[in-house]
C-alpha cells in the first residue's frame, strides 16, 4: 500500500532457509499475482518487516501488466470469451486457479494465458506512473497516458497454455490449429505477441508447469503477431 498503492491478499506462505515466500494476488481493478519473499530472524522470531523483497522488476512488470489489461479491457474480455467458448466445445481445460493463487502466479494471468510485458516499457509506463500517482484515475483517462507510438507488439507476450481433460490422451493437434487460425483472424483481442500452447493432463505440481515433449508448441520465433 505504501509503495505501490495496491491491496493484496495472501493465498500461501512457503518456508524457507531465511524466511517465507509470500504469495499474494491484487484485490483493486489492476489484477496480478506475485510471490514476495519475507525475510525472518529465527533467532528472535521475528518477521523483518523493512525488508521484504521480490525479484528485481518483477512487481513492476506485474502491475503494468495489469493496467495494460485495464485500459483494454475490452479486447482481453474478447479473448477471455473466446477461450472459454473453446473451452465449453472441446476437451481440454485451463489451469485451476487455486493454482495461480498457491504457487503458479506472477503477472496478470487466469487460467487460460499469462501476460508478460518489459518492466520499463516506454508504451505502458506513463500509464503505470499515473496509476501510482492516483489509482482513482478514470480508467479514459490512464487509456490516454498510453503511448501508441512506443508500443511493440511483440515485446507483449500472451502465452496461451491449455490442457487435455482427459488423462492418458496425447495432445490434440486439431484444438492446436484452430486455436492458431482463430488468433490469426481475430481483430478484437489485444495487441501482443501470442504463443499457443496444448500440453496432455500431466503437470509438474513443484513447477505448475505442463510443458513436455510431446506438447504442442507455437511460440518465438513463429508466434503470432497482432499489431
Amino acid at each position: 500500500m505504501e509503495k505501490y498503492k495496491i491491496d493484496v491478499k495472501v493465498h500461501n506462505i512457503v518456508g524457507n532457509v531465511d524466511g517465507a515466500t509470500v504469495f499474494v494476488e491484487s484485490t483493486g481493478p489492476v489484477h496480478f499475482y506475485t510471490p514476495a519473499i519475507v525475510p525472518i530472524d529465527l533467532s528472535q522470531k521475528k518477521v523483518l518487516e523493512d525488508s521484504i523483497t521480490s525479484l528485481d522488476g518483477e512487481i513492476e512488470s506485474a502491475i503494468q501488466g495489469g493496467v495494460y489489461r485495464l485500459i483494454f479491457e475490452d479486447e482481453f474480455n474478447n479473448l477471455d470469451q473466446y477461450l472459454s467458448k473453446i473451452i465449453s466445445e472441446n476437451e481440454v481445460v485451463g489451469k485451476r486457479k487455486e493454482s495461480l493463487e498457491n504457487v503458479g502466479g506472477a503477472g496478470y494471468m487466469i487460467p487460460y494465458y499469462y501476460l508478460s510485458t518489459p518492466p520499463d516499457d516506454k508504451a505502458i509506463q506513463p500509464v503505470y506512473e499515473a496509476y501510482l500517482k492516483d489509482p482513482r484515475t478514470p480508467i479514459s483517462e490512464l487509456k490516454s497516458f498510453f503511448s501508441k507510438d512506443d508500443f511493440v507488439a511483440e515485446d507483449y507476450n500472451i502465452t496461451i497454455q491449455l490442457y487435455m481433460e482427459n488423462e492418458n490422451v496425447e495432445p490434440d493437434r486439431e484444438i492446436f490449429n484452430k486455436v492458431q487460425q482463430d488468433i490469426k483472424s481475430m481483430s478484437s483481442i489485444p495487441k501482443g505477441n501470442y504463443s499457443v500452447i496444448i500440453n496432455d493432463n500431466l503437470i509438474n505440481e513443484k513447477v505448475d508447469d505442463g510443458i513436455k515433449d510431446n506438447s504442442l508448441q507455437l511460440s518465438f520465433p513463429d508466434a503470432i503477431v497482432k499489431k
